[in-house]
């Protein structure tokens, strides 16, 4: 999948909020949960288990509806974070292991694309081969650095290394996407990239904690020298050279809150200008090399970080080119080598940054490498077995449903011209539901899998993806194209494709319930389609027009309101803290917000719409002691029922669009009149804002 910034997916991306203190991590799986599933365990879309009655509504709402959950669900030893949604994604990922471990010990009666699968599960999970074979995979990608004899000699280095890694973290990345002034047409993109921390702020950030995690890295990145052979002296001078070269990257790099404003990613740019962004980097032959040669369109998501490149390569000798490339080779494929290397990387990478303490167990990581690189695959046998077409047609049914809940929002909007209006009802007309699946599988049989050879297959699997990514530049641009495999448990708006996407993964209990009644499904299920809807109508999803191009088709006046009414939910988020002194960067997760809020307003509409159109669905009065209107906002709640690390946190605070799940509910209820009157709030009561201080922007 292509970096989700650069293709502008808005995910849902369930972040995970601070765990009580009674949280411990939990011990080892048992070994009956340790083993392949046949079938999805049910939980109910409204569990009154996870609810903690003994807290008062209007105080926490958060507590009260998740309490109980995040109580009896601590954090696993292997896990950064646990959620409903994690949680999920955990039992898919055990029910595709049945599959894999069936299809990896089958020879007979296998499709091409289960043979491949099941190879490459197979080869995954053979330690005992990964382990004798240690660092050998390293070797040709080392080999093919120490030709390296000077600066001419890179580009064509940096585009064998690009093709078999697919690593932006090698200075930079090159892909293709759709035209930020006309979306029809793919062009080739050239974007930031080469750091191995998470953020360009990790580099510069003066308190305490991140002061350690730097010198931490640069103690890996000298650990992981000692196991390529280098002396202890050296490795640590290594180290530190790597660290000032990424270091100059950063400052050239733009920030996470600046890459949510398109307009600052649009340079398009000819060959020549391209040229003349990195005068001794021939792009030529790098583009020869990828098999691109001839592109006469570029766009340059950061021309001032390719200039600060450019300087770097001219300032600093062969060999220190060298050594940054052999790093980061190394941090790309530790986890796919020997247990030396993989533990090194998941020590600093899982365990130092994110608070992880114990690696996952082999199966879930194997299953997993699957999904990214054969998930076409793999989704089509999962779909096979746990999505029936009478799912996907109540999943459609809901989002028309939305649809039409949007089409009369925009119409009653008190703050928008009537020109305005008709152009975000053109853009909502426009948008394509994508429920479950692809309408055409991927083609994989380019990709060759062999038995055995694991690493192999990695490489393999990221040249056929690195070549069917850059093939389509130039090419007729393909509107039925997935970002996201079907087990997976997310969902997304594309604003450039302008559709919106609801993998099976993610439409089963208990986010979608089936058996469950309809106040908590729309209320989840609802609240989610309502989500990824007003991405499409958010502060970076507005931006562009019905076709997808990037134009502004606001009126000067009608912009400004919706700016004043974004401004209010900034506000609000911003007095929320993450974890210690940590606040939210409440513009970078402003798009999330925003999309929270519109989405519960949204599932709320909708379902009152259909309770009207169908009397005969009407709820008993109470059932489980709840409302019905109760009902819908605990379902809702739900959904973001999570325990997070403190280590996680602050690297989510950094790098994460979305607010914590803690604020993710409670800063939405705030805001609703109609969440107040279903739990009888007192004014005053802290889920209660003045009626004159409720931010909605849609």
């Amino acid at each position: 999948m292509r970096p989700v910034r650069l293709a502008l997916l808005l995910a849902l991306l369930p972040t995970f909020a601070a765990a009580p203190a009674s949280a411990q991590d939990a011990a080892p799986a048992s070994a009956a949960a340790e083993r392949p599933a046949t079938s999805f365990p049910y939980t109910p879309g409204l569990d009154v288990n996870a609810m903690d009655r003994t807290a008062d509504p209007c105080v926490d709402f958060y507590q009260y509806a998740c309490g109980g959950w995040m109580k009896n669900n601590p954090i696993p030893a292997d896990q950064a974070r646990w959620s409903v949604y994690g949680k999920l994604a955990q039992e898919n990922r055990r029910y595709l292991w049945g599959i894999l471990e069936d299809l990896s010990q089958r020879q007979d009666g296998r499709s091409a694309n289960q043979q491949k699968i099941g190879d490459y599960f197979g080869a995954c999970m053979d330690e005992r081969t990964i382990e004798a074979r240690g660092a050998a995979p390293l070797k040709p990608y080392l080999d093919r650095i120490a030709a390296i004899r000077s600066q001419r000699d890179l580009p064509q280095a940096l585009a064998s290394l690009h093709l078999a890694l697919a690593d932006g973290g090698l200075f930079f990345g090159f892909s293709s996407s759709q035209d930020f002034a006309d979306s029809s047409k793919v062009i080739a993109f050239a974007f930031a990239g080469g750091l191995g921390l998470p953020d360009r702020e990790s580099y510069f950030k003066t308190d305490a904690k991140s002061k350690e995690v730097r010198a931490k890295y640069v103690a890996h990145i000298a650990n992981t020298f000692k196991l390529l052979g280098d002396a202890p002296a050296q490795a640590q001078k290594n180290a530190a050279r790597v660290m000032a070269m990424e270091t100059a990257l950063a400052k050239a790099s733009l920030s996470t809150v600046d890459k949510r404003d398109p307009y600052k990613l649009f340079h398009k740019v000819d060959a020549k200008g391209l040229q003349a962004l990195t005068p001794g980097f021939d792009w030529n032959a790098y583009l020869d090399g990828i098999g691109q040669g001839g592109q006469a369109s570029f766009n340059v998501t950061e021309p001032a970080f390719f200039k600060a490149l450019a300087k770097l390569w001219k300032t600093s000798d062969i060999d220190a080119t060298r050594t940054y490339l052999r790093w980061h080779v190394a941090r790309n494929m530790s986890s796919r080598l020997s247990s030396n290397f993989d533990q090194e990387h998941f020590d600093f990478y899982s365990k130092t940054l994110r608070g992880v303490q114990q690696q996952q167990p082999r199966w879930k990581r194997c299953v997993a490498l699957v999904d990214q690189q054969l998930g076409e695959a793999l989704g089509q046998e999962f779909v096979g077995r746990a999505f029936s077409p009478q799912l996907k047609e109540k999943a459609l049914h809901m989002t028309r449903q939305i649809e039409e809940a949007m089409k009369k929002d925009i119409d009653e909007l008190d703050w928008m011209s009537a020109e305005t209006k008709a152009k975000a009802q053109e853009k909502l007309a426009a948008i394509v539901n994508k429920i479950g699946y692809p309408d055409k599988w991927r083609d994989y049989s380019s990709y060759t899998v062999k038995p055995g050879d694991f690493a192999g297959n990695v490489e393999r699997g990221n040249q056929f993806e690195m070549r069917r990514d850059l093939a389509k530049i130039g090419k007729p641009l393909d509107r039925s194209e997935w970002g996201m495999t079907p087990p997976t448990v997310n969902a997304y708006f594309n604003p450039q494709m302008n559709d919106i996407n609801f993998p099976a993964g993610v439409l089963q209990p208990p986010l979608f319930d089936p058996k469950m009644d309809d106040a908590p499904n729309y209320g989840n299920t609802g609240g989610t389609i309502g989500h990824e809807l007003t991405h499409a109508f958010d502060d970076e999803g507005r931006q562009f027009d019905a076709n997808g191009n990037l134009k502004d088709w606001w009126t000067r006046k009608d912009a400004k309101a919706f700016e004043e009414r974004a401004q209010c939910i900034v506000d609000q988020y911003a007095q929320y803290t993450v974890v210690d002194d940590i606040k939210i960067n409440s513009k970078l997760t402003l798009g999330e917000d925003v999309a929270d809020l519109g989405g519960l307003i949204l599932g709320w509409m909708a379902w009152q719409n259909e309770m009207a159109s169908m009397p005969q669905k009407a709820q008993p009065a109470l059932r489980d002691g709840l409302t019905p209107e109760q009902r819908f906002f605990v379902g809702n709640a739900q959904w973001a029922c999570e325990n997070d690390r403190p280590e996680n946190l602050r690297v989510s605070a950094l790098t994460d669009p979305h607010s914590p799940g803690r604020y993710r509910v409670n800063g939405l209820v705030v805001n609703m009149p109609q969440f107040q009157q279903a739990f009888q709030c007192k004014p005053g009561q802290p889920m209660v804002k003045e009626k004159a201080k409720q931010c909605r922007v849609w």
